[in-house]
């Protein structure tokens, strides 16, 4: 399996010669057997391979992952790469809880890796709970991250970027024509189609908007970490969730009542449910141009740095 972090070094002479407790989740058939293929790509005999490998290393004990966390704290790489090494097959038991959702196993488990390595250079011992359950969080949510990127490939079929493109050149013709953008009514009338297909074609040529877009300059915060995750909690405690949500409402505040409303309701930030822009527009009253005008406008007031840094101190906790 060809890993970002393959160059990670087993130590032999802290190899733990029992069986790892995740082979258990394997087939125990005897070994004679063939092994099927699976569908992601590798076989099964690879993942136990990688199981044995990782299961040789020794776990270490609380107060070992405290002096570790000490040495990091220093600046020792070594303690680091043995922090991490420990903790591999807690990236191997969450990874199981994401098959079937979009990547393949081998590529759950290298975004898991790349959570396990952020848990491990922002592990704060001092904070009074395990490694293992602050890492949890951080890799659920690289994971998270993974499966989102992956998802927001959207396919547009070949008859609607025809229909696309008839829009956008009877779009321009009006527009020299009236001297203004039409309206949807104008171009249902010009392209002898109904208004609701016209808002459904330019449904699909709108760019979604994406959850890494950064809100501020240093691209340390983004869009995707005001939504918060039902599967994970994050463990530096419930008062820091609480106080995030109250610092996330004091920046919302600082947006006039409309704009408030619409990203609450554009990115479901109450309820989880995102409207489109026709839906918000019918509530307001107002069209679906007028919509993401607004939208646009709050995007640019929460791309302010003395807004958006207010959330940075909670992604470096």
């Amino acid at each position: 399996m060809t890993n970002d972090w393959s160059d990670l070094s087993m130590d032999d002479e802290d190899a733990d010669q029992d069986q790892d407790p995740l082979l258990d989740d394997e087939d125990s058939s005897s070994s004679s057997k063939p092994r099927r293929k699976k569908s992601d790509g590798f076989t099964e005999d690879s993942v136990r391979l990688y199981l044995r490998e990782i299961g040789r290393v020794r776990m270490i004990k609380p107060d070992e992952e405290i002096e570790l966390a000490r040495r990091i704290a220093a600046g020792d790489m070594e303690a680091k790469q043995k922090l991490i090494q420990a903790n591999l097959r807690l990236v191997i038991s969450i990874a199981k809880k994401y098959v079937n959702r979009g990547l393949p196993f081998q590529d759950l488990i290298q975004e898991g890796n790349l959570g396990l390595i952020r848990a491990a250079e922002k592990f704060d011992h001092t904070k009074g709970f395990k490694f293992s359950t602050y890492a949890t969080w951080w890799i659920r949510q690289a994971i998270s991250r993974g499966l989102a990127d992956k998802s927001r490939t959207i396919r547009v079929p070949v008859h609607m970027v025809e229909s696309i493109n008839k829009l956008k050149k009877t779009s321009a013709k009006l527009s020299q024509e009236l001297g203004r953008k039409p309206n949807e009514e104008e171009l249902s009338m010009a392209m002898k189609l109904p208004v609701s297909k016209i808002q459904e074609i330019l449904t699909a040529d709108r760019e979604p908007v994406s959850m890494e877009m950064p809100l501020n300059r240093d691209e340390e915060t983004y869009l995707g970490d005001l939504i918060e995750d039902n599967e994970s909690t994050r463990p530096d405690s419930t008062t820091e969730e609480e106080l995030l949500r109250q610092d996330i409402s004091r920046m919302l505040s600082q947006l006039t009542p409309r704009e408030r409303d619409i990203m609450h309701l554009r990115y479901g930030l109450e309820d989880g449910r995102q409207r489109t822009l026709e839906e918000v527009g019918r509530l307001f009253n107002i069209t679906r141009e007028r919509v993401r005008q607004i939208e646009h406008k709050a995007f640019r007031k929460l791309r302010q740095p003395s807004w958006s840094n207010k959330l940075v101190g909670y992604l470096d906790d």
